[in-house]
């Protein structure tokens, strides 16, 4: 073999030092090269099936990449060989005519490559594979009809070459694209499912599909966090996400595309654009963008038959979405629910709220624990509930904990018609006289009823909260021993702390 071909053979496998593309192809040799170089081309594209067989059958043997795709299809990845050399091979003959078919084809490869999960160090490996290969026929062929002929392929080599590298530079470009409208895609398809699922609209028979697209089991154990800043506080831009750290013991989900010992496995198969697949959840469309923002240009290729690459949602992070007045984050529970400090037990709970790091003046609200995937709908109202209860200022509330507040909230016609009902006798007062005996008759409470401890918190004698609690007494026409009268009063200011305009 001529000497002339060992050094590009040589760095096969290695990364080929980019340069400049030329805007077309020219020939830098006299026209005696060109003449050589055309008439070994037009002997390989006589014989371009062969061609096509022995890359393929290369392929398949040294690059790892595309041994599934070829065992899957080899008829279709034959098609696509014989399609790219017949194009590029015709480039080398006739650029002005082939050029664009030639791109066209290159683009199309690396979008197909790209929804099919193929590395993109493959597919480049690949092309620069399929250039040695011509490149090598055609020093064979010039060595086998004139030997003196190769000395002059020196003079198009640079040009050969640059060819090959410049298709690399479009299926690259190609397939990058076409990886990022797959994520944007998928990110798109993960929060269309997020939001049905908080909605309570996803069916029962979306979840497996819905559970495997997460990586979350279906009938895992579930609360929904609640967060919003404080009505009338300053409005930061974006997202009012607090830090919120975990307990370590929460497990990690499976991967998208893997199954865990509590997944299902991931089915491959898609549905065309905003249809349904199997299970009836509906597929985003390529064209649509998520929440103000502009779409990438155009669809890719639609491949129904592959599963998109692998993608992995960590089940220790929450899952966001965006409501219109809050935002809501899906919380994997750890444990069973029978055991000591499990999700039946608040305590996983209580280290969840304690975890969470909000700026001031955030509110959270944290539902209660739910059973399955199915059950979120239920989780986001509970969540919401317990967002309303919090205080205006901010803070945390766990709905568990504060069950009262919340009957106060979820009706609040019947909350101020009972506060009105309560405390209206004090409302005839002067405003800070009121708001004193108020202030006192609320510490009582949270002190369980001692007035020692009531005053320690007012700095006061007890016998000063003694005298405040009988006026209230006197003036409402309640009795605070009696069991009755004390949880009206109670939920009385409830209701005038919470629903206070």
């Amino acid at each position: 073999m001529p000497q002339v071909v060992r050094p590009r053979i040589a760095v096969l496998h290695g990364t080929h030092p980019a340069s400049p593309l030329p805007q077309r192809f020219r020939s830098l040799a006299d026209r005696e090269a060109v003449e050589v170089l055309h008439r070994a081309a037009r002997v390989l594209v006589a014989s371009l099936p062969v061609l096509t067989d022995r890359l393929v059958e290369a392929l398949y043997e040294q690059e790892p990449g595309y041994r599934a795709a070829i065992e899957s299809d080899r008829a279709e990845i034959w098609q696509e060989v014989h399609h790219s050399l017949r194009h590029n091979v015709g480039s080398l003959i006739q650029p002005r005519e082939f050029r664009e078919a030639a791109h066209r084809t290159s683009r199309r490869i690396g979008e197909i490559r790209a929804e099919q999960g193929v590395p993109l160090d493959a597919v480049l490996h690949a092309f620069r594979m399929g250039g040695a290969m011509v490149w090598q026929d055609l020093v064979d062929e010039t060595a086998r009809r004139d030997p003196d002929d190769v000395r002059l392929l020196v003079h198009v080599a640079a040009d050969v070459w640059n060819f090959v590298d410049e298709h690399c530079g479009i299926v690259g470009d190609a397939y990058r694209q076409a990886e990022r409208r797959l994520s944007w895609r998928r990110e798109n398809q993960q929060r269309l499912m997020i939001a049905a699922l908080l909605d309570g609209t996803a069916r029962i028979a979306d979840l497996c599909e819905a559970a495997a697209m997460l990586g979350l089991p279906e009938q895992g154990r579930y609360a929904v966090l609640a967060v919003a800043s404080a009505p009338g506080g300053p409005q930061r831009p974006g997202p009012a996400r607090p830090p919120l750290n975990l307990p370590d013991a929460l497990p990690v989900a499976a991967p998208y595309g893997q199954s865990g010992p509590d997944l299902p496995d991931v089915r491959p198969d898609a549905a065309p654009y905003g249809r349904s697949g199997e299970g009836g959840l509906p597929h985003a469309r390529p064209d649509t963008a998520p929440y103000g923002q502009s779409g990438p240009d155009g669809p890719p290729h639609h491949r129904p038959d592959t599963a998109p690459p692998p993608t992995a949602f960590p089940g220790t992070a929450p899952l966001w979405h965006t409501g219109p007045d809050a935002e809501f984050a899906i919380l994997r529970l750890t444990g069973d629910p029978g055991d000591p400090g499990g999700p039946g037990d608040p305590g996983e709970l209580h280290a969840i709220a304690a975890a969470l790091d909000a700026p001031a003046g955030t509110r959270a609200g944290i539902g209660s624990a739910v059973e399955g995937l199915a059950a979120l709908g239920d989780a986001r109202r509970l969540a919401e509930t317990a967002l309303r209860a919090c205080p205006a200022s901010g803070g945390t509330v766990l709905l568990d904990e504060h069950l009262p507040d919340a009957l106060v909230v979820t009706s609040p016609a019947l909350g101020s018609a009972l506060a009105d009902r309560v405390l209206g006798p004090l409302d005839r007062l002067d405003p800070s006289d009121r708001d004193v005996i108020l202030e006192t008759l609320t510490a009582w409470l949270d002190a369980d009823g001692s007035a020692q401890r009531a005053g320690a918190r007012l700095y006061c004698h007890r016998n000063t909260v003694l005298n405040r609690l009988r006026r209230f007494e006197q003036l409402t026409g309640r009795c605070l021993t009696r069991p009755r009268d004390a949880v009206e009063v109670s939920l009385a200011l409830a209701a005038r702390r919470l629903l206070a305009p």
